[in-house]
């Protein structure tokens, strides 16, 4: 007994350590996609939703494809659709309540973004019904995000080249090997990032298995929970300072970019890797639980096109909620 107390204090004590080394890799990647975006001179809402949701995204796609590989793909499915609540609830919320003002809400973003998000959560559910999602439904979420990735890489594209052509102003000249210097640092630091990344995730996935054992929980219960809450940290931190700094446009980018990237992306691939196999009771639960916060979160975006500390605040409460219905739904 004394030896499996030993060894549960020490899973939680590596659960603890791994996340906060997870946080900081992902810190310094998500630093570096901004800087690579910066030189690049990529515009602000398309850093939010593509390269900073790629970034934040990355502890749940190291953790899920990996879970999926060692032959736990149901923690995969539990950490993609509890990172979405978690973005939803907590993030955002978070940065609406400590911003100085309320976030403002891309009308276009919201409609285009908003109704693709709704489509592939209900495709998602709809695939995921029988209980698995085999890899052939995992080919065609990734698919999904590949078409979506590119409408709005050629979209933002075909918009800058009008700017372009309307501009008759000379542009001056620029250093080029500086600013090489500085993409060639930046993708330095998001190397470094992506390795930590990867071997932190690996102890949280160790660990979260361990813990599951010993308190004989559902691993698809620690992949909703203490896993979703643990790799969404990035998305987290990344919305409060954003908020904080009066970027909060840029917040709720990375979040509705997260969320389309955790159904298409981690689910996706994880699927492709090893078909996830879950029970249909927690498919409801977990399913449903998204939708509403999903949903509540864009109904409150379009309400006035501004997301102030009053709906952080039922967001945040609806995420408490959620918890409470974890705990009295499976003990």
């Amino acid at each position: 007994m004394s030896v499996m107390l030993d060894n549960i204090f020490f899973s939680i004590f590596a659960l603890i350590v791994s996340f906060a080394l997870l946080f900081k890799s992902a810190g310094l990647f998500v630093d570096s996609s901004v800087g690579i975006a910066e030189d690049l001179k990529i515009p602000k809402m398309i850093v939010g939703i593509l390269l900073v949701g790629f970034a934040t995204t990355a502890p749940e796609i190291a953790v899920s494809v990996q879970s999926a590989y060692l032959g736990h793909p149901e923690i995969a499915l539990g950490n993609a659709i509890g990172s979405v609540i978690c973005d939803d609830g907590v993030a955002i919320a978070l940065a609406a309540i400590v911003a100085p003002a309320a976030i403002p809400i891309d009308r276009n973003i919201l409609k285009t973004a908003g109704l693709f998000l709704i489509f592939i959560d209900v495709l998602a559910y709809i695939l995921a019904l029988n209980g698995v999602i085999g890899r052939f439904e995992g080919s065609l979420l990734v698919l999904l995000l590949i078409g979506y990735v590119s409408f709005v890489f050629f979209s933002e594209k075909r918009k800058r080249s009008e700017l372009k052509s309307n501009d008759i102003s000379g542009a001056g000249e620029t250093d080029i090997s500086s600013e090489k210097g500085k993409i060639r640092r930046h993708v330095l630091i998001f190397l470094a990032g992506l390795i930590g990344v990867i071997i932190t995730s690996r102890i949280v996935i160790w660990a979260s298995i361990n813990i599951a054992e010993f308190f004989n929980v559902s691993e698809i219960i620690i992949g909703l929970t203490v896993i979703a809450i643990g790799t969404s940290l990035p998305e987290i931190s990344t919305a409060i300072t954003a908020a904080v700094k009066g970027e909060g446009e840029l917040a709720a980018g990375d979040i509705i970019g997260a969320d389309i990237l955790n159904i298409l992306w981690i689910i996706g691939v994880s699927a492709v890797v090893r078909p996830i196999h879950v029970e249909t009771r927690i498919v409801h639960f977990s399913f449903l639980w998204m939708f509403l916060l999903v949903g509540t979160m864009l109904v409150l975006m379009r309400i006035g096109y501004k997301l102030g500390k009053i709906k952080g605040f039922i967001l945040l409460f609806l995420y408490v909620a959620y918890l409470l219905f974890n705990v009295k739904f499976f003990y």
